[in-house]
């Protein structure tokens, strides 16, 4: 529950701090004071879409602060945990902050934290009813969540079971949709794609042959030239082909060594040197017959060969335009391509395959989706029944509420049943949509009952109504006040509220005071007590906090809930 809450600088309000604690607190005030800054203090608290227009004028920034009492080791407390915030002795502080600029920084369990985690928090940690929940309740959506959290855990885990279903269901349905539909244009794709693949298998490049193929083009156009460099190499080396008896380079080397040879006997440092030049004899003789085999080589070559190395480029370059900048890339084409294919041609192998799986999870989906109408009929009569006893309590005695269940739907993530709310305000009348047969006031004593019906089965922490006597009055409006301090038995109740009847079961009553300095209208929060309250309530009664009637009505209405409460 909320223990504390603190705002700043938001709407006309300066600076005010609002004890809250367990039971019931009402929030009462003249108009224009404030009153619903509270509400918007909570809403921003729990995750609300910011808005740079409820600053406070003149202000840089509004800030609100609220300090919670949660379970150390609850989910609350490990979720708060995973942003990096703690829990400490039980409390749980959540800040927010909004600038004149629009900015919003929230802060949770004294760390920064996104603005979504106030939204998921605040989800488990209060209910907020105001003007605008109450006419959310006309929609069917809201009609069936109110159902649903009445049916307690048994509906529950049987909707989590067939939204799991269901999921699967819509999954596959779509894939199927999917390949029927682009049967044609995938087969197309298939049979342009095999053509491509069985081109690029006839020619069979392999990997780095347009490097060898351009060397071995490269060679095959200079080959006259070629020939003629190792001819005269050769021949340089070796005298065979030298004429007028030239020396050749192993002649020269070997007169030099037999020169060495005749005097090394006087000298052995010759020694190593005439070796070295008999070794160069050596290497020059097996390059002579390299040389020679070199160009016995190049007479096997003909142009014929390099006419079908050109070929081979021109085949491989056309390759490479059609499917892809480089030779890599053809080859990444080429097996790519094959699982491409092999999964196009399994196609009619998967349809058949989803089909059955459709089949049978619609048969899972229409079993779940009758389990879960079957709960939300049953719990749909108590439901009924229950709300209709709340209701004669709350000046409504001749009122019926009604659930209705219509399954005949096509199946959603929430099943096939829409709910409806329907209400017979009196005997003889055909009971109609609370969307169009209830007025403010009995939509306000509707909303009001299915929530004290509800918290029986799903407790809430907190409850925050704004203004949920609207349009009520009189017997009606104490019959609210009691219901709602019924509902802080077992949760935490806020209520801003213009009606003394309800203010009067409050067990904790705050007023929001509007004050000027005849420039600056300012607001703060003060919590009432003995002749305080009794002249609040008087205000509330008559407009005039000092009236003697309004004071003895308001000491009455007092006396009333005190009664009440014992």
């Amino acid at each position: 529950m909320i223990e504390e809450l603190g705002i700043r600088d938001l709407g006309v309000i300066a600076e005010a701090t609002l004890p809250l604690g367990a039971g019931f607190t009402a929030v009462t005030g003249e108009t224009g004071a404030g009153k619903t800054m509270v509400v918007t203090a909570l809403g921003l608290l729990l995750g609300a879409r910011a808005d740079a227009g409820a600053v406070r004028s003149g202000a840089k920034q509004a800030w609100v602060e609220g300090r919670w009492l949660v379970a150390d080791d609850g989910a609350i407390a490990e979720r708060v945990s995973e942003t990096g915030g703690d829990v400490e002795g039980g409390e749980l502080l959540l800040g927010r902050s909004v600038s004149s600029e629009g900015r919003s920084r929230a802060v949770v369990g004294g760390r920064s934290a996104p603005v979504g985690v106030l939204g998921e928090l605040g989800d488990e940690l209060v209910v907020v009813h105001g003007q605008a929940d109450q006419q959310r309740l006309r929609s069917a959506v809201a009609q069936r969540e109110a159902l649903d959290r009445f049916a307690g855990a048994p509906l529950q885990q049987a909707a989590a079971e067939y939204r799991e279903a269901f999921s699967a269901w819509r999954a596959d349905s779509a894939e199927l949709e999917r390949l029927r539909e682009a049967h044609d244009t995938r087969a197309r794709e298939a049979e342009e794609l095999r053509e491509a693949l069985d081109e690029v298998e006839a020619a069979d490049p392999q990997p780095g042959e347009d490097v060898e193929l351009a060397e071995r083009a490269d060679r095959l156009s200079n080959l006259e030239e070629l020939r003629l460099a190792a001819a005269q190499a050769r021949g340089l080396v070796s005298a065979e082909d030298l004429v007028d008896g030239a020396p050749d380079a192993i002649g020269l080397v070997d007169s030099a060594r037999r020169h060495l040879e005749r005097v090394v006997e006087h000298d052995a440092a010759l020694a190593p040197i005439a070796e070295a030049l008999q070794t160069a004899g050596f290497l020059l003789a097996d390059a002579s017959t390299e040389l020679s085999g070199y160009l016995d080589g190049l007479d096997a070559d003909s142009g014929r060969e390099l006419e079908v190395v050109q070929e081979r480029r021109a085949l491989l370059a056309a390759l490479v335009r059609r499917h892809g900048g480089t030779l890599d890339d053809v080859l990444e084409f080429r097996r790519g391509g094959g699982l491409r294919l092999v999964e196009l041609d399994g196609d009619d192998e998967r349809i058949e395959e989803l089909a059955a799986s459709v089949d049978r999870h619609t048969a899972e989906v229409d079993r779940l989706a009758g389990r879960l109408t079957e709960l939300r009929t049953e719990a749909a009569a108590r439901l009924a029944d229950a709300v209709t006893a709340e209701l004669g309590a709350l000046a409504m005695p001749d009122a019926r509420l009604t659930v209705d269940v219509d399954a005949e739907h096509e199946p959603t993530a929430h099943g096939r049943d829409q709910v409806a709310i329907l209400l017979q305000p009196h005997p003889g009348t055909e009971p109609r949509p609370v969307s169009r047969g209830a007025s403010g006031g009995e939509l306000s004593r509707v909303m009001l009952a299915i929530e004290v019906v509800i918290a029986g089965s799903d407790p809430v922490p907190t409850f925050v109504f704004d203004e949920v006597d609207a349009g009520v009055g009189g017997a009606a409006a104490i019959e609210i006040g009691r219901r709602l301090a019924r509902l802080a038995e077992r949760s935490q109740v806020i209520v801003v509220t213009h009606l003394a009847q309800v203010a009067a079961f409050a067990t904790n009553h705050l007023s929001v005071v509007k004050g000027t300095d005849g420039q600056v209208t300012s607001s703060s929060v003060r919590q009432l007590a003995g002749a305080e309250r009794e002249a609040e309530m008087a205000r509330l009664l008559s407009g005039l906090s000092d009236s003697e009637s309004g004071l003895a009505h308001a000491r009455e209405l007092l006396e009333i809930a005190a009664d009440q409460a014992a």
